[in-house]
């Protein structure tokens, strides 16, 4: 088959696709993700499986009602995302799993093109699409791997001295290329290199579970490609809004987390003193700034209030306790 080339009706009747999303407290969302879902321009029919996380709002009632060939999971609790994903595989029949998060709304051929991709490529064990915002303008669908250098240094400096290894989202390709990792809130997965690798890592609460999955597998030889002719729209933050303080403290825990992993301690100790510096500075600058404006500014309130509430919890020696709810 060309590179270019759609697969036939009948050669996408042989292939099984699960898509899997989880969800916690964003029906609204949820139910919009689900119907680009359904809309996609599939000859068979995907099996589609929700998992919720302890949703207290009308998540579940709706996808039911709405979606009835939809497979619903509860899980009763916050699991995390490795978590709930990893539970959902168990239940997955599809040679290949598309994950999407509840902020990411599929165009009508994003599915069948990645589809075609992995098709095409059977060396290649996680792809992506193009990450749009809502106007249609780019976003950022793939970075490098974090290093030392990455995480204390200025990221879009970096970008533009080194496009070639840390590229932005103004950097266009026109085809498939590969990368060191995918943002992911929508990729497509081959399910016997997740089950090679072991599945997601369930350490990861939030944050960081696709980087780490990247590296596991292509380690293990497989292939990792952004596809920018597949897109998506995505809200960026819509699944983790409620929680500002709660959502950076969970992904500097699992930036120590992926840190510790993959470059030992000693590296994510260096990585610990500069952040909890670099915060240091920032509750100062944004403390004085916000006591200079009598707290009137809304926005330098809130920025103040996130930065506090992180640097206390360096502080504290970044315990287990704060972050995204569990219950």
């Amino acid at each position: 088959m060309p590179a270019n080339a759609l697969p036939s009706s009948d050669e996408l009747g042989a292939v099984a696709l699960s898509v899997i999303v989880v969800n916690r407290n964003t029906a609204g969302l949820l139910v919009d993700c689900l119907d680009h879902v359904f809309r996609s321009e599939l000859e068979c029919a995907p099996q589609v499986i929700v998992v919720d996380n302890g949703s207290t709002d009308d998540s579940v009632a709706q996808v039911r009602q709405r979606f009835p060939d939809a497979l619903v999971i509860e899980a009763g609790r916050n699991l995390g995302f490795a978590a709930a994903n990893n539970r959902a595989i168990l239940h997955a029949n599809g040679k290949y799993l598309l994950l999407v998060n509840t902020d990411a709304m599929l165009e009508p051929d994003c599915a069948v093109r990645l589809l075609t991709l992995m098709q095409n490529n059977p060396h290649v064990g996680l792809a992506g699409p193009q990450l749009l915002n809502a106007d249609g303008t780019r976003q950022t669908s793939f970075e490098a791997v974090p290093t030392l250098a990455t995480e204390t240094l200025n990221r879009a400096l970096l970008k533009r001295l080194f496009p070639q290894r840390f590229p932005g989202r103004h950097h266009a390709p026109t085809g498939p290329e590969p990368v060191d990792a995918l943002i992911g809130a929508v990729m497509m997965i081959r399910k016997a290199a997740l089950e090679e690798v072991g599945g997601f890592d369930e350490s990861y609460f939030f944050f960081l579970e696709e980087t780490d999955l990247a590296v596991r597998l292509r380690g293990h030889g497989w292939k990792v490609l952004h596809e920018p002719r597949a897109r998506a729209v995505h809200l960026q933050g819509g699944t983790a809004k409620n929680y500002h303080s709660g959502a950076r403290i969970e992904f500097y825990r699992s930036r120590y987390t992926f840190f510790e992993k993959h470059y030992g301690k000693a590296s994510r100790n260096v990585l610990a003193v500069a952040l909890t510096a670099n915060l240091t500075l920032n509750a100062i600058v944004l403390g004085a700034a916000n006591l200079a404006t009598l707290g009137r500014v809304a926005n330098l309130r809130a920025r103040f209030r996130v930065r506090a509430d992180l640097w206390k919890w360096h502080l504290c020696g970044c315990p287990a306790g704060p972050g995204l709810p569990r219950d």
